[in-house]
C-alpha cells in the first residue's frame, strides 16, 4: 500500500476502518487491490458554509460528504454536526456505513456527511440557515435515487425538514424520499427515534438466547444515553432485563438493584445530564468505570473507541451490543474473543436506524404511507434475521475470530461480488 498522502489517511479511525476491511479481505483472500479499491471513497466532497450570524458578522462553517460505494445501490448514512468531524472520520463512517447496508441486506451504498460546528452555539436561525446553506452545497451530488442523507449526532428530523424543504426548491418539486427519518407529516415514521436503540436492544436480545440463557433477568450497562442508548435501555427493561448502569458526558449512574429508565429519561430532557438522577441507591461513577461494571450485556452507544486493548481485560460483560460506531479497536475485540465474550459489531447491531431509512424511503418511493406498527414488526424481521444469519456463519466458517469477522466476511463480500458483476473491478 501506498503511504498516505490523502488527508483523510492519517486519521486513526480511518485507519481502524481499514484495518477492518483487510482482516475481512484476509479471510476472503482478496488481492491488495480490491483492498486499494475499497479504501478510498469513491467522492468527498468538502464545502464552505458561510453564515450569518445573529451579531450581523458573517462565520464560515466546513462541511463534508463521502460517499464511498454504490455497487448495491444509492449512497446512504446520516450528517452529524460536532466541533470535532474531520475528513478522515467522515471517509471511515461512509465506509462502515456501506457494510452495515450491505450486511442489512438493503439496496444501498455507504455515505456519510458531516459539519465541524457545535450546534448548541447557534441560535435555531443560524443553525437552520448552516443546514439549508450547506443541503445546497451538496444538492448536485444527493438525490433519491443518488445519495439519501439521515440524522446523526446533533441532527434530528428538523434537520431533515430544512434538507427536504431546501432540496425542493432547488429541484422544483416535493422530492420526499432525497432524505429520511423526516417529521411524519412529510413523509417520516414515529418510530424512526427509536428504531436504532430498538435494533440494538433486539440483537442483544437474540445474542443472549443463544450465549447467556436469554436476556430475561440479566443486567444491563449502558455507555451513552441519547436516543440509541435510551431507546435500548427502555427495550431491554420491557423485555425482562435490569438496567443498573447509564451515562452521558456528565458521568454515570450506578444502582445494582436497578435504575428506573422512565424516570432517567425525564431526568435527563429536563437537566441534560444523568447525573441528577436520584431515585434509589444510586452511586456516581465514571463513564470508563461503567464499561468494567459486573453485568451480562454492555451497550457502548456513545462514541468510537472507548473499548481498547487498556481496558479490555477489565470488561466482564458477557454480551456486547455496539449502540455506537466503532467503539472496540480490533486489538480489543481479540481480546474480548479469547475471553469468551461476545461482541455484536456495530454494522450489525445499529443497523435498525438505516433499515427502518430504507423502509421509510422505499414507502416515500412508491406514495404510500406505513403504521408504526407495521414498521416496527418488519425491522424486527429483518434485523432478527440478519443477526441469526450473521451468528450461523460465524459459528460455522469463522468461530476462531470475533463476530465482527464474520459480520465484515458476508458484507466484504456481498460488495465485491456487485462490482464483479457490473464490470467495475
Amino acid at each position: 500500500m501506498s503511504q498516505p498522502y490523502l488527508l483523510y489517511e492519517t486519521d486513526p479511525t480511518y485507519q481502524m476502518a481499514v484495518k477492518q476491511l483487510k482482516d475481512a479481505a484476509a479471510l476472503l483472500g482478496l488481492p491488495d487491490e480490491i483492498i486499494e479499491v475499497l479504501r478510498h471513497p469513491e467522492r468527498l466532497l468538502q464545502v464552505k458554509i458561510p453564515v450569518r450570524m445573529d451579531n450581523g458578522k458573517i462565520k464560515v462553517f466546513i462541511g463534508w460528504r463521502s460517499q464511498h460505494n454504490s455497487a448495491l445501490g444509492p449512497y446512504k448514512g446520516g450528517i452529524r454536526y460536532r466541533e470535532d468531524v474531520n475528513p478522515g472520520e467522515v471517509v471511515a463512517l461512509s465506509m462502515w456505513m456501506t457494510w452495515k447496508n450491505s450486511l442489512a441486506g438493503i439496496p444501498y451504498g455507504g455515505g456519510k456527511g458531516g459539519i465541524r460546528v457545535n450546534p448548541k452555539e447557534l441560535s435555531p436561525r443560524e443553525l437552520e440557515e448552516l443546514s439549508r446553506k450547506f443541503f445546497a452545497a451538496i444538492s448536485r451530488i444527493v438525490g433519491p435515487d443518488v445519495d439519501i442523507p439521515a440524522p446523526d449526532v446533533y441532527t434530528n428530523p428538523q434537520t431533515m425538514a430544512w434538507y427536504f424543504d431546501e432540496y425542493s426548491k432547488i429541484v422544483g418539486y416535493n422530492a420526499w424520499g432525497v432524505v429520511t427519518a423526516k417529521p411524519p407529516l412529510l413523509g417520516g415514521l414515529n418510530v424512526r427515534v427509536v428504531s436504532t436503540g430498538y435494533g440494538v436492544a433486539l440483537v442483544a436480545r437474540e445474542a443472549a438466547k443463544r450465549w447467556i440463557g436469554g436476556v430475561e433477568g440479566k443486567t444491563v450497562a449502558i455507555q451513552g444515553f441519547g436516543n440509541v442508548g435510551r431507546y435500548a435501555a427502555l427495550y431491554l427493561k420491557e423485555w425482562g432485563a435490569t438496567i443498573v448502569a447509564v451515562s452521558d458526558r456528565s458521568g454515570a449512574v450506578y444502582d445494582p438493584n436497578g435504575l428506573d429508565v422512565e424516570e432517567l429519561m425525564k431526568v435527563k430532557n429536563e437537566t441534560r445530564k444523568v447525573i441528577n438522577y436520584k431515585k434509589g441507591d444510586v452511586k456516581i461513577i465514571s463513564n470508563e468505570e461503567l464499561l468494567e461494571l459486573p453485568v451480562d450485556i454492555l451497550v457502548p452507544a456513545a462514541t468510537e473507541n472507548v473499548i481498547t486493548e487498556k481496558n479490555a481485560d477489565n470488561i466482564k460483560a458477557k454480551v456486547i451490543s455496539e449502540g455506537a460506531n466503532g467503539p472496540t479497536t480490533p486489538e480489543a475485540d481479540l481480546i474480548l474473543h479469547k475471553k469468551g465474550v461476545v461482541v455484536i459489531p456495530d454494522i450489525l447491531a445499529n443497523a435498525g436506524g438505516v433499515t427502518m431509512s430504507w423502509i421509510e424511503w422505499s414507502h416515500n418511493r412508491m406514495g404510500c404511507w406505513l403504521t408504526d406498527e407495521e414498521a416496527l414488526n418488519r425491522l424486527d424481521r429483518m434485523m432478527t434475521h440478519n443477526f441469526n444469519r450473521v451468528y450461523d456463519e460465524w459459528q460455522k466458517k469463522y468461530s476462531d475470530h470475533p463476530m465482527r469477522a464474520a459480520a465484515y466476511a458476508i458484507a466484504v463480500d456481498r460488495v465485491v461480488k456487485a462490482m464483479k458483476l457490473r464490470g467495475w473491478i
